[in-house]
């Protein structure tokens, strides 16, 4: 292995199998250098004096990358799990989670985001995508720094060991024909001029890092919003800031016209609610003539840089269209089945090579595995039949073939799909420099005990299936970001404080002794 650092400066972690090339090797080291970017993967026996941390009994794996999170919404889980109205659905969740958003303090928020993200890290993920939509006070004033929450989100991200993409979300109004809804003041900004200038003044406080409520830490490598190309600073980006225009109901479409342009001139990644509930999609018709995914499509403002969150009720011909576009989709499938949104068509997008990636959405449960597995079992229980994706890689009777780009067994095509789901993807989705263990890239990773109950019996042939299809979130082991560890044997560095602080907010907010 060719370096042109002192090797005595450079750490090898050497774990019994590592996930690089789409499979499990044996004998094979992650070495990085002090910065926490990867140098290379190399064997064993070709170390030479590298600092060398043993992660025995381990199997090393990139981390995963969640590409959509409400993180405020964390304090809703176990509290709308009951019928509000004659047929509950996403509408009347949606009252239930405006009693919450319409009481938080920025620090509430901050304690709230810091709650969901230590989750995630226990869970393996090393990357998250913030949808952010709180701006303003409860009575819809803004602060005299109108990122003020956004910060408080990004500054929970830091303390938790996270890299965020901050997807500030533009918010106009309640709906085609709508009248104002008081309980979403703190979402409003009714022009596109004010949205855009709050955006850039955000991407310039987090390029600096000199935000009063972003503590110290590394430096930030991001320009224009998006990740520098130098990769060799790449482990240091920390956090970045895309857009996030709501939804075609809540952004009318002079509005959205603006602000995807925008993105566009500044290489910003763009994420938007599509095609959610049959309500939305309803309304755009009657208000456009087209349904959502056609609006944007004949609009010209899909593209490569632009992720459609759920994106469930669209119709067959709609994703030829989508697909030629170069866009993407956010699948949450958790979030889907709690609130009763319907099943992503992810045969058919990835029929047309549409890229999936994954998000843990209201924290109903924070668990990225399971949001894999459910991408398929969810078509399972649609179409009863099994391996429903798997159709999508030509099975024959050859022992091998070429999914994303590599050779991999047959029989683990479609946990290798799901698993890209939730790494490669994720982080083309939001722009992380993660998502695979290769040379230049952040050493980003998570660990998982080889002899976890949910896996016991597994070969290194069969590993990915068990792990994608059966892991508890207990048998993640280690994390670690850019090189430093934020979870060790399992457990959070800074866990205790934080779920004692956020149990002093469920106290306070939902009135508990």
């Amino acid at each position: 292995m060719e370096s042109t650092e002192n090797n005595e400066s450079m750490i090898a972690w050497l774990p019994d199998l590592l996930y690089t090339g789409g499979r499990f090797e044996r004998g094979q080291a992650l070495v990085c250098d002090p910065s926490g970017q990867i140098a290379g993967v190399t064997g064993v026996n070709e170390l030479r004096d590298e600092k060398r941390i043993r992660l025995a009994n381990r199997a090393m794996m990139p981390g995963m990358v969640n590409a959509h999170s409400h993180a405020f919404q964390r304090v809703l889980r176990g509290r709308t799990e009951y019928r509000a109205s004659n047929k509950d659905s996403f509408w009347t969740w949606r009252e239930m989670m405006y009693s919450a958003a319409t009481r938080l303090t920025p620090e509430d928020i901050y304690d709230a985001s810091r709650m969901a993200f230590l989750e995630m890290a226990l869970n393996g993920i090393t990357a998250v995508g913030e949808f952010h939509y709180l701006h303003h006070d409860p009575d819809g004033h803004p602060y005299d720094d109108p990122n003020l929450l956004a910060k408080e989100v990004v500054r929970a991200a830091g303390d938790t060991g996270l890299r965020i993409a901050l997807l500030r979300v533009a918010y106009a109004r309640a709906g085609f024909q709508a009248e104002p809804n008081p309980k979403q003041a703190r979402f409003i900004e009714k022009d596109p001029y004010t949205y855009l200038k709050n955006v850039e003044r955000l991407i310039a406080d987090v390029n600096r890092g000199t935000s009063p409520t972003v503590r110290e830490g590394p430096s930030y490598s991001v320009e224009n919003g998006a990740l520098a190309d130098d990769r060799a600073s790449a482990a240091d980006a920390s956090a970045w800031v895309g857009v996030a225009p709501h939804s075609v109901r809540a952004v009318p479409l002079d509005y959205l016209r603006e602000v995807i342009t925008r993105a566009t001139q500044h290489n910003l990644k763009v994420h938007m609610h599509v095609a959610e509930q049959p309500a939305e999609v309803s309304a755009c018709v009657e208000e456009y003539g087209r349904t959502p995914v056609a609006l944007l499509e004949t609009e010209g403002l899909l593209g490569e840089r632009f992720t459609a969150v759920h994106a469930i009720h669209v119709t067959p011909k709609a994703i030829p269209a989508f697909a030629r576009s170069g866009a993407m989709v956010c699948a949450c499938p958790t979030t889907e089945r709690n609130l009763g949104d319907g099943v992503v068509p992810a045969d058919e997008y990835l029929k047309h090579h549409v890229p999936i990636c994954l998000g843990t959405d209201s924290h109903a449960q924070i668990d990225l595995l399971e949001d894999a597995r459910e991408l398929e079992y969810h078509l399972r229980l649609q179409k009863l039949e099994r391996a429903v994706l798997t159709n999508q890689f030509q099975v024959s009777s050859l022992k091998s073939q070429v999914v994303s780009g590599m050779e991999v067994n047959v029989a683990d095509a479609l946990a290798t799909q799901l698993f890209d789901c939730a790494t490669v993807n994720g982080a083309r989705s939001i722009g992380a420099p993660g998502g695979t263990l290769e040379p230049d890239r952040p050493a980003d990773f998570f660990t998982v005990a080889l002899d976890d109950p949910a896996i016991a019996g597994a070969s290194s042939d069969d590993l990915l299936a068990g792990i994608v299809f059966s892991l508890s979130r207990a048998a993640v082991r280690e994390v670690v970001v850019g090189g430093k560890p934020v979870v060790s044997e399992g457990q959070h560095l800074i866990q205790e404080e934080v779920v004692e602080r956020f149990n002093e907010l469920q106290k306070r907010l939902w009135g508990e002794g």
